[in-house]
């Protein structure tokens, strides 16, 4: 069963990952074009669903079947665990920051522009960079 729990949480980390890359994009597009009002009504569906109907339940299922995993490694002697379980932790506040912004975006308040964020949408490539380095060279 442990590999197919792997296997699920590999799948929903790409899903949530999918997200991650996506909508930072769209709020790229969304700031830059604030003026176009046709554009702006099309885009805040697509942040909308992105994050809604796939972001959301990705994150879920990834945390659940990461805490699975964890669990069954064991803490004791994994220090590379515990990093990669701290840099999990922010990419979640990560995450609620884009929700934040998409709601932002949605009530036409939000103030960032397009060059903020495609700055803040290096964030989870970063994080993703870490945590990958964490699982398959375990350094401590």
């Amino acid at each position: 069963m442990y590999s197919w729990i792997v296997w699920f949480h590999i799948l929903s980390f790409i899903s949530w990952y999918a997200v991650l890359f996506y909508l930072p994009r769209l709020f790229v597009y969304h700031a830059e074009n604030a003026d176009n009002e046709g554009f702006v009504k099309v885009v805040k569906v697509m942040e909308m669903k992105i994050y809604k109907y796939i972001g959301i339940p990705a994150m879920w299922a990834t945390l659940l079947s990461g805490t699975y995993l964890a669990f069954a490694l064991g803490f004791k002697g994994n220090g590379w665990l515990h990093v990669k379980i701290l840099f999990v932790v922010i990419l979640v506040a990560y995450f609620f920051s884009l929700g934040y912004f998409r709601e932002k975006f949605l009530k036409d308040e939000c103030d960032k522009s397009g060059k903020f964020f495609r700055m803040y949408n290096e964030v989870p490539t970063i994080l993703l960079l870490i945590i990958v380095a964490m699982v398959i060279i375990k350094p401590f």
